[in-house]
């Protein structure tokens, strides 16, 4: 089941593991159950602390890993390569007795949880967001004997998939009803559980010399910069990474060939912890306000001051805001072809959007769907020529330009897209089970309403030096009207706002 290469390393992640572990296999004759008692084999081989003993768990195909005596509640069913394949090394070391990298808070806020918690959460093998949640979710039952989590291969378990209606993944369950969809760190999960910071734990905060909002390549940029100063540096975060955590495979980041957006994110994260910076994860700013000092209302109601702001917020995918959208999201509308395309093999689905983005998700998903429909609003593609050549080289797409989107259709989940012909204004309608949104970007700034200016779709208008038109508060990256939106730009106009910060602080 391993080639040499992956062996090699795992050999070396399994010299980690500090005591024995049993995994449990309830194995059928199907062709993934013996894939997947290969697999076990495989890595009981590797190691003498890992032995393998045949059981009868709730799903078949499936294994679970356990301390010996001891059932911590942590099943893979599916066989967890890919990039899932991190997330079972985690579970072996972890159940080993090997200590996790999580602050020692956020374990104290797992040991704490009262009450009966099994979790089942639906993935593909192809995802890049799911490992975080299954990770997160298998950490939680290890260091809980009231949570348990089972890791569910959408593609090994196609009628249990089709029988809940989930057409996005990662979707998480919690005592057999639905909890979430999407990336979510352990900390989300366990605010979602109650145990999100309040305002309190902001109260005695000192005023900042620079804080960031924003923990994307640009915040992270900015904080980094500023902390090198040597000023009181604070950074407010939902997520390190932002959009780049959305992202799978990134070509374009200097120096790199290629990485990951989850990687790249959580070094963003390692490298802004190495430094003296005031880091408030899993909050959202919803007001800025020049007073003596800026301050910043979290959705908390907590106030926090500074002497200058960075503002580096992001952006999100752009909706296209069409009867339907919001109604069959993650029932059949979806916006990471790379996560949820897996779940529409042999299916019809459109991709809106004829640029990069959306010319690139045609194509993988015409690796695995039946069909792909690319609806363009303009009267000619905007990809580049290398990707539309490859796009027109597939038999299995079909491109209509010049249409505009009028409607998705469907019932309890997606059957259909509706289209304008705009040289004849025809409406016409395709029969379908998915459509992928890819049109851009738009500003996560709505929540500064008139308090910077921002241009007519929403951009922080900002200067040569990051600056906005009130003084003190600069920003960068997506947010602003950068005219380029690329990590390298938001890394780079991160570290020139924080760097004019610190000039108008010792100007001031």
């Amino acid at each position: 089941m391993l080639d040499a290469d992956i062996k090699g390393q795992l050999a070396q992640y399994l010299e980690l593991m500090e005591g024995n572990v049993l995994i449990k296999v309830s194995a059928g004759s199907d062709d993934v159950s013996k894939d997947m008692v290969a697999l076990v084999d495989e890595l009981a081989s590797m190691s003498p602390k890992i032995k393998v003993e045949r059981a009868e768990l709730s799903r078949t195909p499936s294994f679970s890993i356990n301390r010996i005596g001891e059932d911590t509640g942590v099943t893979f069913a599916g066989i967890p390569l890919g990039h899932e394949f991190t997330s079972l090394v985690l579970a072996l070391l972890q159940v080993s007795g090997r200590a996790p990298k999580v602050d020692e808070q956020t374990i104290e806020k797992i040991k704490n949880i009262k009450g009966q918690y099994s979790f089942e959460s639906y993935i593909s093998l192809t995802c890049h967001n799911c490992p975080e949640v299954v990770q997160s979710l298998n950490l939680m039952s290890i260091l809980n004997p009231n949570v348990t989590h089972t890791m569910i291969d959408g593609g090994a378990f196609k009628d249990e998939v089709e029988s809940k209606d989930i057409m996005a993944v990662p979707s998480v369950f919690l005592n057999g009803e639905f909890f979430g969809s999407g990336r979510m760190t352990v900390e989300e999960i366990l605010a979602k559980l109650g145990s999100a910071p309040d305002a309190s734990e902001f109260a005695d905060k000192e005023p900042y010399d620079v804080l960031v909002v924003g923990g994307g390549p640009a915040g992270s940029s900015a904080a980094i910069y500023a902390a090198r100063k040597g000023i009181r540096t604070g950074i407010i975060v939902e997520r390190f990474g932002g959009q780049v955590m959305d992202t799978l495979g990134i070509e374009n980041f200097i120096s790199m060939k290629y990485t990951e957006g989850p990687k790249l994110a959580a070094s963003l994260e390692e490298h802004v912890k190495n430094y003296n910076v005031d880091i408030m994860t899993l909050q959202r700013a919803k007001r800025l306000e020049k007073k003596e000092l800026i301050e910043v209302e979290l959705e908390n109601g907590a106030i926090l001051k500074s002497k200058a702001v960075i503002l580096s917020t992001g952006a999100r995918w752009r909706n296209v805001n069409v009867p339907g959208e919001a109604e069959f999201k993650n029932k059949g509308v979806a916006y990471c072809p790379h996560c949820d395309g897996p779940l529409f093999k042999g299916k019809h689905v459109a991709v809106i959007g004829g640029g990069n983005s959306g010319i690139e998700a045609a194509i993988d998903l015409a690796g695995i769907v039946d069909h792909v429909t690319v609806l363009e609003f303009m009267p000619e593609l905007k990809a580049d020529a290398v990707l539309q050549e490859r796009l027109y080289s597939l038999s299995n797409v079909t491109v209509l330009k010049n249409v505009q989107t009028k409607e998705i259709t469907g019932t309890d989940k997606v059957n259909g897209i509706s289209y304008m012909d705009r040289d004849t204004e025809e409406v016409k309608h395709i029969e379908l089970q998915g459509v992928f949104v890819q049109i851009g970007l738009v500003p996560n700034t709505d929540w500064l309403g008139e308090a910077v200016e921002r241009n007519r779709i929403g951009e922080i208008i900002v200067d040569s030096r990051g600056a906005t038109n009130v003084p003190g508060v600069f920003a960068a990256g997506d947010c602003t009207n950068t005219p380029y939106k690329q990590i390298i730009i938001s890394m780079g106009s991160g570290a020139t706002a924080a760097l004019g910060a610190f000039d108008y602080l010792i100007r001031s």
